[in-house]
């Protein structure tokens, strides 16, 4: 089970990195590394398991974050509608986007960063991603707002880019032309 002693945080090298694609077949460790990654984003939200471990919720969590350079990410995040988004993606890429811009109105935040960071992240309001499930299934997932937000948070992480790369220092409040608030 990933607790937040397995997290690496903000200043250690593999968050910089490009992660290397994960080779197909699945390896039954880059499978475990999928549902160990998922489990944690399940565990963090469930408010007894959290604090008997101590865990600190996240919706989403990629393999760079556990020291893995690997494209590997899992997110757990309810849409507008309440329908619960639960995947562990394997080499997930953005096939197509929306002009639209969002940013979350509270700001973003990071397992790996253990401080506030103000600001506005933009990000596309819409996204369509490709990717590989834990089983070996291709998925095609078409998100929006915070769990296409959430989806390109952690796609960033294989990216070696973190959430606050995208604030802007001198105004970081700054709303983007064409971007719309979303509220958590």
């Amino acid at each position: 089970m990933i607790t937040m002693k397995d997290i690496v945080r903000e200043g250690h090298p593999v968050l910089r990195e490009k992660a290397a694609d994960v080779t197909l077949p699945l390896s039954e460790e880059d499978k475990k590394t999928a549902k160990n990654l998922l489990e944690y984003v399940q565990n963090s939200q469930d408010p007894e398991i959290a604090q008997k471990f101590g865990l600190r919720p996240g919706v989403g969590l990629a393999a760079p974050q556990i020291g893995l350079s690997k494209r590997i990410i899992a997110i757990q995040v309810h849409d507008e509608h309440g329908d619960l988004i639960s995947h562990a993606l394997i080499n997930p890429k953005i096939m197509s986007h929306s002009v639209e811009k969002a940013y979350l109105a509270s700001g973003e935040g990071c397992l790996s960063v253990d401080r506030d960071v103000p600001g506005y992240v933009h990000r596309y309001a819409r996204v369509t991603i490709k990717a590989m499930d834990a089983d070996g299934n291709e998925l095609k997932l078409r998100l929006k707002g915070l769990p296409a937000i959430v989806a390109q948070h952690e796609i960033d992480h294989l990216n070696g880019v973190m959430f606050y790369d995208h604030i802007d220092p001198q105004n970081p409040f700054t709303v983007a032309e064409g971007s719309s608030p979303i509220e958590r």
